[in-house]
């Protein structure tokens, strides 16, 4: 069987939950490997819904053995509260039911006041983060000062620890003019919070192994999408992690032979939160509408997302990038009714026609799309579980989808609803 990893190919929010969700029921161990409590997945499992951030989708089946990666970031607050409002519908949690990685960095309360600070700038200068300090803990990790999930069981060095840390937090709080942090207060409420997190700390790249080794099947759980990764997304617009599917092997511990199939979730036209250039975005009654239909707010954020046309050429970007091998093209009933649908096939950049995204930010803000226009169809795609469901001019829409992006559809999802999904080619028996 194989070991699928799951990615974004737009700019996250490509309906990743649903997807991750019908794999997670045919999957042995489920993965989260990098970002933090900043993604948001909705899963509808027979009739209840569950909004996580943190935690891996498997946690809401029985049975499954759910890992949160040394390539996350992790807030202790924010991981028992979401652990407790789960377990208040119903579904159990304990350490044999989900992991952590020892090595995973953690998030303190001066990242996400940090973030804040940074997002809340006088000049009106901001990322679009969700402030809640995902990036400036990564930022520690790199400069090898973070606080990790091991050091709390080693209460003898974890104040020097923190020492070291605010030595370089508190330079910049005074420097923004903000009141400095107390290493003391921080070793507190780190050790209130150790007894109860500690539990599900295990050596997750062990376990991995041995579930490779017993034929299990395991599914790597992306969050964010492609364009928002942080060397081959829209910089500096982008998320603070490596996003692709190569971040699956290094933010669980699990090496890259192991990785046999890259689904990468694509919706049927794009959307996008925040701040950053987006080429094929509407400001039309058409880009309202796709919102509206689509329901096009997130999950963590509640941001309305910005709407607008498929854009092949972003897509098939993703695809070489991230090593994709199908993929699951999701939303295709919000196109339902429309007279006319667009592609993005090329852009124009000063004049000349490119078929790549630039990384330059002046670039990516200047270009302009180039379309291609398709029939639409008036039959409804809602529920479709086959291909005999669709109407023509949909199935002429998805096949020339592939042909753009140079990529199989491998699913099609029609709904919010689990079941409903055209299946073309299992990812698990590929």
């Amino acid at each position: 069987m194989a070991n699928v990893v799951v990615v974004g190919s737009q700019w996250g929010d490509e309906g990743k939950g649903k997807i991750v969700d019908w794999l997670s029921s045919r999957a042995d161990v489920i993965v989260r490997f990098q970002g933090g409590h900043n993604a948001g997945h909705t899963l509808v499992v027979d009739g209840v819904t569950y909004k996580l951030s943190l935690l891996p989708s498997g946690v809401v089946r029985g049975g499954k053995l759910s890992i949160i990666g040394n390539g996350v970031v992790l807030d202790p607050w924010a991981f028992l509260k979401e652990v407790k409002r789960i377990k208040g519908q119903g579904i159990k949690i304990t350490p044999a039911d989900l992991q952590i990685s020892e090595s995973t960095s953690l998030i303190l309360p001066i990242h996400s006041e940090l973030d804040g600070i940074r997002e809340n700038r006088v000049d009106g200068i901001k990322i679009g983060t969700t402030k809640r300090g995902i990036g400036p803990a990564y930022e520690d990790k790199i400069a090898r000062r973070a606080i990790r999930l091991c050091d709390l069981e080693d209460e003898t060095h974890l104040l020097s620890r923190l020492e070291n840390l605010l030595h370089h937090h508190n330079a910049l709080r005074r420097g923004l003019g903000e009141t400095e942090t107390d290493p003391q207060e921080l070793f507190e409420l780190l050790k209130a919070v150790a007894s109860k997190i500690l539990p599900f700390m295990a050596p997750v790249w062990h376990s991995l192994d041995e579930a490779n080794r017993a034929d299990k099947r395991i599914l790597f759980e992306g969050a964010q999408g492609t364009m928002l990764d942080i060397d081959h997304g829209t910089y500096p617009f982008v998320t603070s992690s490596n996003t692709v599917a190569g971040q699956a092997a290094a933010g669980s511990g699990m090496g890259p032979r192991s990785l046999n199939y890259v689904l990468g979730i694509t919706k049927a036209y794009t959307t996008r939160v925040g701040e950053g250039p987006f080429p094929t975005e509407l400001f039309d009654d058409i880009g309202h509408r796709l919102g509206e239909r689509g329901h096009e707010f997130g999950t963590v954020t509640g941001r309305q997302r910005r709407c607008g046309w498929f854009d092949a050429v972003m897509v098939k970007q993703a695809i070489v990038t991230g090593g994709i091998t199908g993929i699951a093209l999701t939303k295709l009933d919000v196109l339902d009714g429309l007279a006319e649908i667009k592609i993005c096939t090329a852009y124009k950049l000063n004049g000349k026609i490119i078929r790549r995204l630039p990384s330059g930010a002046t670039n990516q803000a200047t270009i302009e799309p180039i379309y291609e226009s398709l029939p639409g169809w008036t039959g409804s795609t809602r529920g479709a579980r086959s291909w005999a469901d669709l109407p023509a001019e949909a199935v002429k829409y998805v096949r020339r989808v592939e042909e753009l992006i140079g990529c199989p559809v491998s699913m099609v999802s029609t709904s919010p609803e689990r079941e409903d999904v055209i299946l073309m080619r299992d990812p698990f028996k590929a």
